[in-house]
């Protein structure tokens, strides 16, 4: 933890804005290089214009890998464009929309010339694919819209993000992705130049582009997935900090929509994020579900004078919204996997009546176990999947799953009548659930959370990394179960060691193993020498220690052996 983690960020901690924003036009990436290559992750591409990994070049190859990607799918229809408030989010917004008008694209842009959440981009993908069919949102044939998103998610504001959505409306697939980043980096190593585009002012002007209402139509449909009139109904009092992200307009035409008691905490932009608070690292991050980037909301609800909270409950959303944080009075900022716990308690507990009885319940196999006991209470099947929302997506879009979350506070859910509301992360939706559960049952998410501790038992549950090097993580990632030779972890014998899920039979890129009252999963970095072990036990935190500790032998074991 740094010394300064939980402050509020000092000039020297800022970002120089002109030269992030300068460095991604002058700076020209080495496709040599493989830190300046086109790489995705489970969000998109990112990188820093600083470090040569986020320029014009990268968004230029990129966009056209996509328009060549689209039309070999016969994906013909609109494209939904939208992007946060990264300082590099309107600079690779403005590039796309360049070549996108110089392909011949149509694009739907924000019509407010504004910040647009990942979620309001998912939506309007299924909104338009939907009205295409009378059998729900279509997936194949002429006339399909798909979209993009600029946005790093909550990475430091000197980064930048570029992802795609195809016309299921989530994350890419890796089948995708691998084809995009491929192709960008061949049309890097030929020359971004050689790209066909258009002036800013040619592109706007397109017959091609159009103005789209992302924000009414996300914010009018909302009462189709959520109680709101219980929420404005019971009175209750929000306080919705968008830490300086895309939703800040949004919070405040939800609560004038639907006649909330509703205080945005926090309506100021600021590219550099100089009203932060500085994450365990020491760095501007937006992540909603870190106590350190959430000091200021959490101080809010815990007043040094001894006065009441100003809200019932609070929360947080990351830049591009795609995730949640919930502040309770009784409890502070909960942890992102009692939160889902709870959250999945209430909805299938009658919460949703017409939600299929055969639904299942997603949550990625790092998520909390805590989610199987409470899925065993409802009698609901899990359907246990890798790392990354993009496995949620057919689940949720056919509705056998009708709720997906994973452990670093993102989620979605269906509609109250069961049909697909998002297939991305909806950092806003969560965040007014905890509303509604407060509203319907008397009691905070937290009061939820601590039900499910007196009937399962409370459990620790951390992440924390080990140093690895590039052929150890590579070799951490094709392990079979048969490479683990450990019969024990942490004085429990081992119930199953799994590389792949168990919900859908993918690789998980790494190794899970189980005992009786623990677990630990390991899986390589994608961008440091080092693997993430996340661990969790139902016994006591010096369990949980001796469980990562066994995690460190049986991985070194599992690689040694290969």
């Amino acid at each position: 933890m740094h010394p300064r983690a939980g402050t509020v960020a000092t000039a020297d901690d800022l970002i120089d804005v002109d030269q992030v924003v300068g460095a991604y036009y002058d700076l020209t990436p080495d496709p040599a290089d493989p830190a300046q290559r086109v790489v995705f992750g489970t969000s998109g591409h990112r990188g820093s214009s600083l470090d040569t990994a986020f320029n014009e070049a990268h968004i230029i190859a990129t966009t056209a890998a996509i328009v060549e990607y689209r039309r070999a799918q016969g994906t013909d229809g609109p494209l939904f464009i939208g992007r946060d408030t990264h300082a590099l989010s309107l600079p690779a917004w403005q590039t796309a929309l360049e070549v996108l008008a110089a392909a011949g694209v149509t694009v739907m842009v924000d019509a407010r010339d504004s910040y647009t959440p990942t979620p309001a981009v998912s939506q309007s993908i299924l909104l338009h694919n939907e009205a295409l069919s009378e059998a729900g949102v279509r997936t194949s044939g002429p006339g399909l819209a798909d979209g993009i998103v600029v946005t790093p998610s909550h990475n430091p504001p000197r980064d930048g993000g570029f992802k795609y959505n195809p016309p299921h409306g989530g994350p890419a697939g890796s089948e995708a992705t691998g084809w995009i980043a491929g192709r960008a980096n061949e049309i890097l190593a030929s020359g971004a130049g050689t790209i066909a585009r258009v002036s800013l002012e040619a592109a706007l002007g397109a017959e091609t582009t159009h103005r789209h209402d992302f924000l009414s139509t996300y914010v009018d449909d909302l009462a189709t997935v959520l109680d709101l009139e219980a929420i404005r109904s019971a009175g209750v009092r929000i306080g919705a900090d968008p830490l300086g992200g895309a939703s800040v307009e949004y919070w405040g035409a939800i609560g004038e929509r639907y006649g909330l008691d509703l205080t945005v905490v926090n309506p100021q932009v600021d590219p550099r994020w100089a009203f932060m608070t500085l994450d365990h690292d020491g760095r501007i991050r937006m992540d909603c579900s870190s106590p350190s980037a959430m000091a200021s909301l959490v101080a809010r609800m815990n007043p040094a004078d001894g006065t009441s909270a100003p809200y019932d409950i609070a929360t947080g959303n990351d830049a591009d919204s795609d995730r949640h944080g919930i502040v309770t009075p009784d409890a502070g900022l909960m942890n992102p996997n009692h939160y889902l716990a709870a959250a999945i308690r209430y909805l299938f507990s009658g919460a949703r009546p017409e939600w299929p009885a055969s639904a299942s319940i997603g949550k990625t196999l790092v998520s909390s176990s805590l989610i199987d006991r409470v899925a065993g209470d409802l009698g609901r099947r899990v359907v246990e999947v890798p790392v990354g929302f993009k496995w949620f997506v057919p689940g949720l879009l056919s509705g056998d799953v009708a709720f997906g979350g994973e452990e670093s506070a993102g989620a979605s859910f269906l509609r109250r009548d069961g049909r697909v509301w998002s297939t991305d992360k909806d950092g806003l939706l969560l965040a007014l659930l905890a509303s509604e559960m407060l509203a319907t049952t008397g009691k905070t998410p937290s009061q939820h959370h601590a039900d499910l501790v007196r009937r399962h038992g409370d459990s620790w549950y951390a992440r924390v990394d080990a140093p690895a090097t590039r052929e150890e993580k590579a070799a951490l990632a094709a392990l079979s179960p048969s490479d683990v030779t450990a019969a024990a972890v942490a004085g429990q014998p081992i119930t199953a060691a799994l590389t792949e899920a168990p919900g859908n039979g993918a690789k998980i890129g790494g190794l899970k193993v189980t005992t009786k009252d623990a677990w630990f999963a390991a899986r390589p970095s994608g961008t440091e020498d080092v693997y993430k072990i996340y661990a969790e036990s139902f016994l006591s935190a010096d369990h949980l220690t001796e469980v990562q500790a066994a995690a460190r032998e049986v991985v070194s074991g599992a690689l040694a052996g290969r």
